[in-house]
């Protein structure tokens, strides 16, 4: 397993984590251009996010903060993340 202390989630991996377990595909090039857009902008919905961070909590034997199930845009949500991962809280 990779270092929960060194990881963090690029938006590459999560537009492969919205196609994976959302079935919504976005280009990441797109993601990045417009990560303040709310997700609902990619046609991601709230059962879509939890399902990643389903994933990413199994991943990394970490539980992710309550919020990051209601993050609004890419950005914010890769801020949270990204932050609790560095963190291990």
């Amino acid at each position: 397993m990779t270092d929960q202390l060194d990881y963090q989630v690029t938006v590459e991996e999560l537009s492969a984590l919205m196609k994976s377990t959302a079935g919504v595909h976005v280009d990441p090039i797109i993601l990045q251009q417009q990560a303040d857009d709310g997700f609902d902008t990619f046609g991601l919905d709230s059962l879509g996010l939890l399902g990643i961070v389903a994933e990413l909590e199994k991943r990394y034997g970490l539980g992710l903060p309550e919020q990051a199930e209601r993050c609004k845009t890419p950005a914010d949500f890769l801020a949270l993340v990204n932050g609790a991962l560095k963190t291990g809280v």
